[in-house]
């Protein structure tokens, strides 16, 4: 507990940040570029948000971006929405394509559909097929119109600025908006910078600014400070990477807006900084106990008089430093928090009053994830300014949210990727299945989709179908799509692509809504122990499919045409699939060192031992080849954003210890440690690797003398690692086609 400071200080003592923090970011804010004067016309904005005059020259920056050779062939036209929803419509002649839409989002939404269904070719996240287009873009076969089902079309985890990368860089944020609107999505989870208004709001508050940067977590590690399940952890945070995010955040919101989609930001439902009631003698905190190890921070009790005051500043600052929208995301109590005495009904009705005093008319955002939101929470607020976004859609069978959600609007979710695991899958054909069937009932409260991955870096094919959900009037056929995805995925028809993705789609991407949305993960990347059956601890604990679904999908993709062998696509798939194919044997490889060990059968056990690192050696040189799978470019990403050498090395750990230990000791040995695991070239022999050599190396010393193997700090072990500050490639080696070759060949 930090102590009290005095209070009789002047407002402008207490003033919203430090006059350097102040200037800081006002030089870190980007320079405005002015827009080339062009005619405008009023659009809608996105689902909830104003109306506004846009003009098209965002969407048309966009497409000189992803489409520099192409762009040039496409006219944009915005179009005044009529009330029924967003739509576009693409027309046109070869080399001249004519795109309508209602919003510059739209527009691109648009020009990804053309590029799907007529070109034939793939924009994905990650991987494209761009290398495939015809100098001359071809028309389309007359005039292509698509409305949107649903006005909410939401994206982003509130986890996923921590998994996908809380290092990036303008360019990576700006080309993850640009495949965002081109897949259709109008809202947005905006994080970055949200920790300069919490910065700033409480020095009026009785904080310092000191206090206030140990509070504040690591970037890695902001979004569960956000969710109030944690504090402090990977910090102190400095004034100037305040600062640079505060402008970063700026910058992602304004390019959203400019889009016309809804930039949705963190609203303020309660969290304060230890020692608030010392602070503040009239504020009345709730403890909020332990999360994973964590100790979570207070929560101001929203009927006192001191929240409105707290949230109203927060709402402040957020706007002078982000600037406002009319959505914001919050989840009271969320995983565990503690009501205490306090009415979760009557808490809800105090920070919807907050959040309309501050923003009228705005939508509160909230994540549907295992009790949340709370029956009581709903009976206190008005459920027509609320919608969820529901991370559960996919995962249990005999939902019924109208129900229990007492008719709120929601958006049928999906959660496919935890921590940023590798492992490909997810249930796809319960999305086919269930969306339309949704929208459709009777008395449906259903109004949007919500793409929710904890992060956003793997499984490309899961973006192109769930988003496109949305822009459809009749249900997907599942092996239909999928049998166009392969075509377009590479750039062209091919019967190998095309029986690969058969074995994907009914493999990994064909399980079923059987209480998980993601598929099992890599036992090489768990901590070592005979008996272990995943590496996060809250994943499948077994295969959901049968692994042989994904070799045979490696030996198909080994046999496309070379001609489509260049595109991006291609070999990220290649290296992705071959990756999985090896992963998936570990499965079978580990029983039988098991056995071997247990039998004290040296012989097996050596070989056993062996072929496991064999494994894992080729898994680092196949990942290798593609920058996507490397550990080095995370690290640089996290050494940019230090100011002195001191801090590089603050980042860097905050970085490392994301995906191994995830924090300290009490919150990695509550389960956390390899939460956030991927097999990535350099964390697998870096870290993976030496870890089951030391384990390995621990069993055989036993068999050999007899003795009970000697026990291993894992935790010391693994954050001796996370405190070092040695370099990975940040380029790609290797041949992918003739590494997966050798993956094919090991497996048979």
């Amino acid at each position: 507990m930090r102590p009290p400071i005095s209070r009789a200080r002047s407002w402008a003592a207490r003033s919203a940040c430090s006059l350097a923090l102040c200037a800081a970011v006002l030089t870190a804010l980007p320079s405005p570029v002015p827009a080339a004067a062009e005619p405008t016309v009023p659009v809608a904005g996105a689902a909830g948000a104003p109306a506004g005059a846009r003009s098209v020259g965002a969407a048309r920056a966009a497409l000189a971006r992803l489409l520099p050779r192409h762009a040039r062939q496409f006219d944009l036209v915005l179009v005044p929405a009529d009330g029924a929803g967003d739509r576009f419509a693409v027309s046109g002649s070869a080399g001249r394509i004519t795109v309508t839409g209602t919003t510059p989002a739209v527009l691109l939404r648009g020009v990804h559909w053309y590029l799907s269904y007529t070109v034939g070719v793939d924009l994905g996240a990650p991987g494209d097929s761009l290398a495939a287009l015809p100098a001359r873009l071809p028309a389309p076969s007359g005039t292509i119109s698509k409305s949107a089902s649903v006005p909410h079309r939401f994206a982003l985890n509130d986890t996923d600025d921590g998994y996908s990368g809380a290092y990036r860089d303008w360019a990576a944020y700006e080309r993850q908006i640009d495949l965002l609107a081109l897949h259709g999505v109008n809202e947005v989870f905006v994080q970055m910078g949200a920790e300069a208004a919490y910065h700033a709001a409480f020095q009026e508050f009785g904080y310092t600014d000191a206090e206030l940067r140990a509070w504040i977590p690591g970037p890695a590690h902001q979004p569960w400070w956000l969710m109030q399940n944690m504090s402090s952890f990977g910090g102190p945070m400095s004034e100037q990477l305040i600062a640079r995010r505060a402008a970063l955040g700026k910058r992602i919101v304004d390019r959203l807006r400019e889009l016309g989609m809804t930039p949705v930001l963190p609203g303020y439902f309660g969290t304060v900084p230890p020692g608030f009631t010392e602070r503040n003698p009239e504020g009345r905190v709730v403890p909020q106990g332990r999360w994973i190890g964590f100790t979570r921070p207070d929560w101001l009790d929203p009927r006192g008089p001191l929240f409105p005051k707290v949230a109203a500043a927060f709402y402040r600052h957020q706007a002078r430093l982000l600037g406002t929208t009319s959505m914001y995301k919050m989840d009271l109590l969320h995983e565990g928090g503690n009501p205490g005495d306090v009415p979760v009904g009557e808490a809800a009705a105090r920070v919807m009053t907050s959040l309309e005093d501050a923003r009228p008319g705005a939508t509160w955002v909230l994540l549907g994830w295992q009790r949340n939101p709370k029956a009581e929470l709903l009976a206190g607020v008005d459920t027509s300014r609320l919608l969820v976004v529901d991370g559960l859609s996919d995962r249990y069978d005999n939902l019924d949210r109208e129900t229990a959600w007492a008719g709120t609007p929601y958006a049928f979710g999906t959660i496919p990727n935890f921590g940023g695991h590798t492992t490909i899958g997810a249930n796809t054909s319960v999305w086919t299945e269930r969306f339309e069937a949704w929208r459709k009932k009777r008395d449906s409260a259903l109004q949007g989709i919500a793409f929710l991955p904890e992060a956003t870096s793997a499984n490309p094919v899961t973006f192109s179908l769930f988003t496109e959900l949305a822009w459809r009037d009749t249900p997907v056929e599942h092996a239909d799509w999928f049998t166009a995805y392969a075509a377009r995925r590479y750039g062209a028809p091919d019967p190998h692509a095309a029986r690969a993705w058969e074995w994907l789609r009914t493999g990994p991407y064909g399980t079923a809504s059987n209480g998980w949305s993601e598929s099992q993960d890599s036992l090489f990347t768990a901590r070592p122990s005979l008996t272990v059956r995943t590496a996060a601890s809250w994943g499948p604990k077994s295969m959901r499919y049968d692994a042989a679904t994904v070799e045979r999908a490696l030996a198909e993709l080994l046999q496309v045409a070379p001609a489509l062998r260049s595109t991006d696509a291609y070999r990220f798939d290649l290296v992705d699939t071959a990756r999985q194919a090896l992963t998936n044997r570990s499965r079978v490889l580990l029983p039988k060192i098991k056995a071997a060990y247990e039998a004290k059968d040296l012989t097996a056990f050596r070989a056993g031992a062996a072929e496991w690192r064999r494994s894992m050696a080729l898994l680092d040189e196949v990942l290798a080849t593609d920058r996507r799978f490397l550990l080095g470019p995370w690290l640089e990403g996290a050494r940019s954003w230090g100011g002195s050498d001191a801090e590089r090395a603050t980042l860097e750990f905050d970085a490392r210890s994301l995906v191994t230990t995830w924090g300290h000791r009490a919150g990695s040995e509550a389960g956390l440690h390899d939460y956030a695991n991927r097999e990535w070239s350099g964390l697998v022999s870096g870290f993976y690797a030496p870890r089951w050599s030391t384990y390995l190396d621990s069993l055989e010393t036993s068999l050999v003398t007899g003795r009970a193997p000697a026990a291993i700090d894992w935790f010391a072990w693994e954050n001796a690692w996370n405190l070092r500050r040695d370099s990975y490639p940040v380029t790609p080696k290797g041949d992918p086609v003739a590494l997966a070759t050798r993956v094919r060949d090991s497996l048979r």
